[in-house]
């Protein structure tokens, strides 16, 4: 199966929400309970820092990232959060790397010095791929929040930039 990146647009929100529910529905993605409206999801993430992995012969969404300011101070001007997701069918081909490769060169490219990251310690793979990344563990929020009525731990991870002083 041949793969592209393109940028996430409208066009792909219908899949993009199934994938995202389906990471929720798994329960090791994320503290969310129930995937965004598309208006919620498209008006917190930047164009400049979304993609969509498709299958290039059929179009339809097999993963996709997308990066969001931490925060409106001038000082944290040049670091975001992301996620990625990848359909539970298209796992265990390269996607989510594929997907981080493409954010963190955009990234890279308007200036952002730090891309973080918040990963359930039970989630092994998702935390082996950012790893693979360049990504490095800054350390582990224990009980940040409750998810289902069980205290959850957050492993904090974060890029730096190599292109960006």
């Amino acid at each position: 199966m041949s793969i592209d990146v393109v940028p996430l647009t409208d066009a792909h929100a219908e899949q993009v929400l199934a994938i995202y529910q389906a990471g929720i529905d798994e329960g090791n993605a994320t503290f969310e309970t129930a995937a965004p409206t598309w208006e919620r999801f498209d008006a917190t993430k930047p164009p400049e820092y979304r993609f969509a992995a498709v299958d290039a012969s059929g179009g339809d969404v097999l993963g996709w990232v997308a990066a969001s300011k931490v925060s409106d101070r001038c000082a944290y001007a040049g670091v975001v959060e992301h996620s990625v997701y990848v359909h539970p069918g298209a796992r265990g081909r390269g996607i989510a790397s594929t997907l981080l490769g493409a954010l963190t060169a955009a990234t890279d490219a308007a200036g952002v010095w730090t891309v973080q990251s918040g990963i359930f310690p039970e989630n092994t793979a998702s935390l082996a791929v950012h790893r693979r990344a360049g990504f490095r563990v800054v350390g582990t929020r224990e009980r940040l929040g409750r998810h289902h009525g069980v205290w959850r731990d957050v492993v904090l991870v974060e890029r730096r930039s190599p292109v960006v002083r």
